[in-house]
């Protein structure tokens, strides 16, 4: 549900602080005041930022571990079926399951899957594609990648209200905030 105060022409407030310091104490006080829709943007790590934020652990671990072990699964059933199964051939006494001739089927499908796991698991993750974000329409905002410290909050959020959300930003340290429009 939309709160009164809210703009439907604008994507939301973009505030730029001077030092890291700064952006960890606003991103600790835009977490505590509950909004949900925010982000921060820095041309470095910022250590701490991830509790700062509230942020969980990342499911990323989870959907590759997944994924390498569908391809170690798929890998070595593949191999013991068609040597023992499909293509079964005794030649010199060997045995069907050969376990040291399966390790490089294995080994591959385990690994491309996992890779696969990755990439694609941080597309779902990252709703991506996205070919274009309001915020580059900002000058400002270009200084992201260089030096520039800055926090999103969306319209979208449920506790959006364009002043109480500017006031919030500024008692947090702001040096300047621009309304990012839709």
């Amino acid at each position: 549900m939309k709160s009164p105060m809210k703009s439907e022409q604008m994507f939301g407030l973009l505030a730029e602080f001077k030092h890291t310091g700064d952006l960890l104490k606003a991103a600790k006080l835009v977490n505590k005041a509950g909004y949900k829709k925010w982000d921060t943007y820095t041309p470095f790590p910022v250590h701490g930022m991830d509790d700062a934020m509230g942020l969980k652990p990342s499911i990323l671990g989870r959907i590759v571990f997944g994924h390498g072990l569908a391809g170690f699964t798929l890998g070595a059933s593949l191999t013991i079926w068609t040597s023992s199964v499909a293509y079964a051939m005794n030649i010199s006494g060997k045995p069907f399951a050969n376990i040291p001739s399966y390790v490089p089927v294995t080994f591959e499908l385990t690994i491309l899957l996992s890779a696969f796991g990755a990439v694609f698991g941080m597309f779902f993750l990252n709703n991506m594609p996205k070919h274009h974000n309001k915020l580059f329409n900002s000058e400002r905002f270009k200084r992201a990648t260089d030096d520039g410290l800055f926090i999103v909050i969306e319209s979208d959020d449920d506790l959006f209200n364009e002043s109480k959300t500017a006031d919030l930003l500024r008692e947090a340290g702001a040096i300047h905030i621009e309304p990012i429009p839709a």
